[in-house]
């Protein structure tokens, strides 16, 4: 079932289609979709997210156009609005990367109406990772290192066999990304020593994978992270449990996405403040200036700090 979130992404996209149609594919007054180029020879690889856009031009290298349709780090990326360039850019892509799980459902949407011929990669299926009995998916897979080193080798794969005399050049790349994932898995691990068992709040599930591999436990009631999630009213019990978990100071720390917002998020936040629990920002895109090695180091060393301080 599509959240309410996704049914308006989807709702944004036929608009788009629609507009693409009676203007003949003319030019959009909307800003343009980041991007990153050199000598690319005519591999173009559309992202739906900056953070496997980011993925992508590790691999890819000055050997392909990256574009990476949502991209603004202080926007709620669920509020985005697909436009006639998003359609465009998805028509001449050779490979498209999308998140899946229905978090990006309007790239699925957008290249059908584009008659795309573009290799599609999909993470939540090359993770493998499902629903579990009496739970829903959790979506935001790049948010697990495992994953996104899956996704990286698909990207390489299909890239070599896109452009065969680029594909030293992009087994090289992979063989680089690797190690700094390496390098990133092995401080999780050396930090879990620390982490492991104690107690967190989030407001969404965003970090979940992050802060499972990190062994801490969640104790907010999953009523009020779904909620919020949905764009939903927390039952007002519900919101009186979360709101406990500080006072009662039953959590070491609250990881919150900040890119969202609203008065239940807020009085959250203010709550964990308030009762001297550390809170710890975490994003669903990418910052300016990051790629995704030092972006997910820095969102370890926030966690880890936020609970081993005295």
């Amino acid at each position: 079932m599509l959240s309410r979130r996704s049914t308006l992404a989807l709702a944004s996209v036929l608009t788009a289609g629609l507009a693409l149609g009676a203007c003949g594919g003319g030019d959009d007054t909307s800003s343009p979709a980041a991007s990153s180029s050199s000598d690319a020879g005519g591999l173009s690889i559309v992202a739906s997210t900056n953070v496997w856009g980011s993925v992508a031009s590790s691999i890819a290298g000055d050997d392909a156009t990256v574009t990476s349709i949502i991209d603004d780090p202080s926007a709620d990326p669920h509020s985005y609005e697909a436009n006639t360039r998003t359609q465009l850019e998805l028509s001449k892509a050779t490979v498209v990367v999308e998140n899946g799980g229905g978090y990006d459902d309007f790239v699925d949407t957008m290249l059908a109406a584009a008659s795309s011929n573009a290799t599609v990669l999909n993470a939540v299926d090359i993770s493998g990772k499902e629903a579990s009995a009496g739970e829903e998916l959790n979506e935001h897979v790049w948010y697990d290192v495992e994953t996104v080193r899956e996704v990286a080798r698909e990207i390489e794969t299909t890239l070599a066999e896109a452009a065969p005399d680029d594909a030293a050049t992009f087994e090289a790349n992979l063989k680089t990304f690797e190690r700094g994932l390496d390098t990133l898995e092995q401080k999780i691990e050396e930090d879990k020593a620390s982490t492991e068992g104690k107690a967190v709040a989030i407001t969404e599930p965003v970090p979940g994978y992050l802060l499972e591999a990190l062994g801490t436990e969640n104790e907010t009631p999953e009523e009020f992270s779904e909620a919020i999630e949905e764009e939903s009213d927390v039952p007002v019990d519900v919101l009186q449990q979360t709101l406990a978990l500080f006072s009662g100071h039953q959590v070491q720390a609250l990881v919150y996405n900040e890119q969202t917002t609203g008065p239940q998020t807020q009085e959250v936040l203010d709550a964990a403040k308030s009762n001297g629990v550390a809170v710890v920002p975490v994003t669903e895109t990418l910052p300016e200036g990051e790629d995704y090695t030092t972006w997910m180091t820095g969102n370890v060393d926030a966690i880890t700090a936020a609970l081993t301080q005295q």
